[in-house]
């Protein structure tokens, strides 16, 4: 009896002990919280233009959780000594490979032509160019007007849609205000063979830019429009003829003359 009684005592005993040292070990935990595993990523050290050349002074490296890993991110900062920053970087922002030129592709407007693709400065007019909204960024449609052989009059057609403006007269970045700049010279961004469109446009005639949304990269069937195209919606002036009311019929004179016994008719119009 005495032995289950010293049994049972030394259950209850142990289970205390248990949950005692459960309770403190949570305690523990709340006022020690687990030091989480950080990476460190390379950033700007101060704020940075789009175009600076990335040199050791202007990178820092920040510390970043391990369990959120930053794609394009670099941890070394030799790995981009020497590369062209494409768009403006706050202090302390991770520096990402899309955020810089390709290494090697040297510096300014090069550096911001991606792989495969091709920059083309084509002549705008100061008014044409959508009144000085042509800024870098935006989208447009090029236009041409020009004269075909096989047509009468002048035809427009649209030679390219959804063309980005990669710089406008010599600035390749936005006015920070947004004011707009009147520019005589647009640089946009095409690839290859839309870049053989535009030069052949451009000698064929006068190139006109369209802005347009920069969300909207639908391609619209649009064909040529023609001057007769243009002036049929146009209203047309009738002439009208003036008639003068139809006169009655005019009746003759009739004279008759009775010489002797012999009458005689004679009629006068």
């Amino acid at each position: 009896m005495i032995a289950r009684r010293l049994t049972i005592a030394l259950i209850a005993a142990l289970m205390v002990s248990g949950l005692f040292t459960f309770w403190l070990s949570k305690k523990v935990a709340k006022s020690h919280p687990a030091v989480q595993v950080q990476n460190r990523y390379a950033a700007a050290a101060h704020p940075l233009d789009a175009g600076a050349v990335l040199k050791r002074e202007d990178i820092s490296l920040v510390d970043w959780p391990k369990s959120i890993p930053l794609q394009g991110a670099f941890m070394k900062p030799e790995d981009i000594i020497g590369r062209a920053v494409l768009y403006p970087l706050a202090a302390g922002e991770p520096i990402l490979d899309r955020q810089l030129s390709a290494a090697g592709s040297g510096v300014g407007l090069t550096g911001k032509i991606p792989e495969g693709m091709r920059a083309i400065a084509l002549k705008s007019d100061e008014v044409v160019g959508v009144a000085g909204f042509l800024l870098p960024g935006t989208h447009v449609d090029v236009l041409v007007t020009f004269r075909d052989n096989d047509r009468p009059g002048p035809v427009t057609a649209t030679a390219l849609q959804d063309v980005e403006v990669l710089a406008a007269g010599h600035q390749y970045q936005p006015d920070p205000a947004g004011k707009p700049t009147t520019v005589d010279v647009v640089t946009l961004l095409l690839k290859p063979e839309d870049a053989a469109k535009a030069v052949l446009a451009s000698s064929q005639g006068t190139v006109h830019f369209v802005l347009r949304n920069g969300a909207d990269h639908q391609q619209a069937d649009t064909p040529p429009v023609t001057l007769p195209q243009l002036m049929a919606g146009q209203p047309t002036k009738t002439t009208v003829i003036s008639r003068r009311p139809a006169q009655p019929a005019h009746k003759p004179w009739v004279v008759e003359t009775l010489l002797g016994q012999k009458p005689q008719t004679d009629s006068f119009n």
